[in-house]
């Protein structure tokens, strides 16, 4: 039986940009944000991406999350402050070598403070979303301080590398190369992530306990173990893009990611609880909004994507692309 695909939700992206040229004028001035809008979303993404899995899967409201943020942005100025040789390299692969190490350490320390968190924080109050809001906004705060004992309170640089710093020119048009590499990665992160959802065994396990847990655990599955591998992967995404956005500010302090944290829940409830595809959707048009509306209406900026949700919610109640039984 063929299923058909809901394209109305893709077509929100080109038509939120389409609708602001206008008002914009200039068509380089236009490409300009959006390619700003789309790197910005394609960050929030990274983020949102573990998230709404670990709320899909284990319906998990983990009001923490921010703590991986700015713990993965933290981690990278160190390592990436031991390879000042590198980073101020004029060769881009020279960059992307520093780059590459500060990630994955990022990404280590991330899950493996997002596993103690799970263990210790999380688990004690499955199914009491009252109760996880207000540990897991508990855990934050303690996850901040611990932050300040090892870094500092005072606001740290975070800058580019050398190779990509600047701009590109596409007509009249500067577009910053950071900002292209930014929507690379996160084009690369969600074919990863759909590869590995709708590909692999382990993805189709996730995907069955989202829809079904029971069914899941009938058939012999240990679903506990696959709530932590879950809950550690989303940890480490957000600490891999809490150095995307620490480099893409050039500063981190230790309440980034608290900051963060709105616009996550945005982009989650905009796609549908535990939609990786609607999170997509939902990043990319909150990135759009906040560069288009900052540059039009910035007294309303700082609203603009509360006003989109309501919007899209008005229009999907249940979100963009809500998965089932949600």
């Amino acid at each position: 039986m063929k299923i058909d695909f809901d394209w109305k939700p893709i077509a929100l992206v080109p038509l939120l940009a389409l609708v602001v040229w206008p008002f914009i004028g200039s068509p380089s001035t236009w490409l300009t944000l959006t390619v700003a809008g789309l790197a910005m979303g394609m960050i929030i993404f990274i983020i949102a991406s573990g998230l709404t899995l670990v709320f899909g899967l284990m319906d998990v409201l983990n009001f923490g999350h921010g703590v991986f943020i700015a713990l993965g942005a933290f981690v990278a100025t160190t390592v990436l402050g031991l390879m000042a040789d590198w980073t101020g390299s004029q060769e881009l692969w020279r960059n992307l070598v520093a780059v590459l190490p500060a990630v994955l350490v990022a990404m280590l320390v991330a899950g493996a403070v997002g596993f103690a968190f799970e263990r210790y924080i999380v688990r004690p109050v499955y199914g009491q979303h009252l109760k996880q809001i207000l540990i897991t906004m508990g855990g934050m705060i303690i996850g901040e301080e611990f932050i300040k004992v090892i870094w500092g309170p005072a606001q740290l640089p975070l800058p580019l590398p050398e190779a990509m710093r600047g701009a590109v020119l596409l007509g009249d048009a500067a577009i910053e190369k950071y900002r292209l590499l930014a929507v690379g990665g996160g084009l690369g992160a969600f074919a990863f992530l759909t590869w590995t959802l709708t590909r692999t065994k382990i993805g189709l396990l996730i995907r069955a306990g989202v829809q079904d847990r029971e069914m899941v655990e009938a058939l012999g599955y240990r679903i506990k173990r696959l709530f932590v591998g879950v809950f550690v992967v989303g940890s480490a995404l957000a600490g891999l893009g809490g150095v995307m956005w620490g480099l893409y500010q050039q500063n981190v302090t230790p309440q980034m990611g608290a900051q963060v944290n709105v616009l996550i829940f945005i982009v989650i409830i905009i796609g549908g609880l535990g939609s990786t595809g609607g999170a997509l959707i939902g990043a990319l048009l909150v990135g759009l909004m906040a560069n288009y509306t900052g540059f039009l209406l910035p007294k309303v900026a700082l609203f603009s994507n509360i006003a989109l949700m309501v919007a899209i919610l008005l229009w999907r109640p249940q979100g963009v692309y809500p998965v089932a039984n949600r």
